[in-house]
């Protein structure tokens, strides 16, 4: 098995360009130069799942001058310092489980990214309107579910451990604000059940990274009545987290009250539970890039401001050409990056 990974990992980042050469012994690749970037402080970061997918498929990248770019690099060029990566448990196509996830947090580590990885608890998108347990885990009693939650998220994590990648946040869930692994952690109905394998996750993911911080992750940053049911309910029922998580999808006319509203929440949250918040997602329509490049301007400021915010992922901006009909990209139509991107740079 730690052979196959390794082939994946020297095919997949041999193509993306991050190794300048190879020794005389080409199973041995040689890496570059450490990294000169600063990537410390307020994370500026984006979730990249699809990009394996992508460059299977034929997409490639440029930068503004039209040179064609390996992703990850360029993103880092235009100020970005961490990477987010979804996993699922066994997907049918394969992608966005444990092994490309890992062969993409190779890349991202090798470039000096502070990593984000985002565990669904499922076999396909976990989200507001889905949160479907894994096909294996069909059937398994609560107890069972608990365990499984665990022993996937160690087994992941003790990968990434293995290839010596730490990450500083781990997500146990994705956009949780009905709970997940439905119907057994159905917050409306469970809520008992959803802080138990929450902290199933939370556990799991101290016994392989003790310093790692764990991210519950709640849709609509802007929904203070949404937040609080949920975090009272985790509170109440035992359940650990360490960060808030949020996403915020605005309209290109909502933007103003939405972002003012996220803020507050920020804040909000801070005093009510002391925990920071983290942005885990943000996008906007790819169709216009000046109005996303002023509200992230804004948010960025506004968050950084309450002193209580670690830092803004966007998500998948390198989705481009009506990828997987996903109109909410930060790169044109010609695989440029479009000024959507420029308040990444600090």
């Amino acid at each position: 098995m730690k052979s196959k990974i390794y082939s994946l990992f020297l095919s997949a980042i041999v193509a993306g360009g991050i190794f300048t050469s190879c020794s005389e012994d080409e199973s041995k690749p040689v890496f570059p130069e450490k990294p000169t970037y600063d990537m410390t402080g307020f994370a500026r970061g984006a979730d990249v799942s699809w990009l394996t997918e992508m460059e299977k498929s034929g997409s490639k990248f440029y930068d503004n001058s039209g040179r064609e770019a390996e992703c990850l690099t360029l993103l880092r060029d235009l100020g970005m310092n961490s990477i987010r990566l979804r996993v699922w448990v066994n997907p049918s196509d394969g992608w966005c489980n444990k092994e490309d996830m890992l062969a993409k947090a190779f890349r991202a580590n090798s470039l000096g990214y502070r990593l984000m990885i985002d565990f669904h608890y499922s076999d396909v998108w976990a989200d507001p309107g889905q949160q479907t347990k894994p096909v294996a885990w069909e059937g398994y009693s609560f107890e069972e579910l608990q365990t499984a939650v665990a022993d996937h998220t160690k087994e992941v994590l003790s990968a990434l451990k293995d290839m010596n990648i730490t990450p500083e946040w781990v997500q146990v869930g994705n956009e949780t604000g009905n709970g997940m692994l439905w119907n057994e952690g159905k917050a409306d109905s469970n809520m008992a059940g959803y802080a138990a394998l929450t902290t199933s996750g939370y556990d799991a993911v101290k016994e392989i990274f003790p310093n790692a911080q764990v991210i519950v992750h709640i849709q609509e940053g802007n929904d203070k009545n949404l937040f609080t049911w949920i975090f009272d309910g985790l509170k109440n029922n035992g359940g650990k987290w360490d960060l808030i998580g949020m996403s915020l999808y605005p309209e290109t006319d909502t933007w103003k009250q939405l972002t003012e509203d996220c803020v507050s929440n920020i804040s909000y949250l801070y005093e009510r539970y002391n925990t920071k918040s983290i942005i885990c997602e943000v996008g906007m329509a790819e169709s216009d890039a000046e109005t996303c490049k002023e509200w992230l301007t804004e948010f960025f400021s506004a968050s950084q401001a309450t002193n209580n915010c670690l830092g803004i992922f966007y998500w998948e901006p390198q989705a481009y050409g009506n990828w997987k009909a996903y109109g909410k990209g930060a790169f044109d139509d010609s695989g440029r990056p479009t000024q959507a991107l420029d308040p990444f740079k600090k």
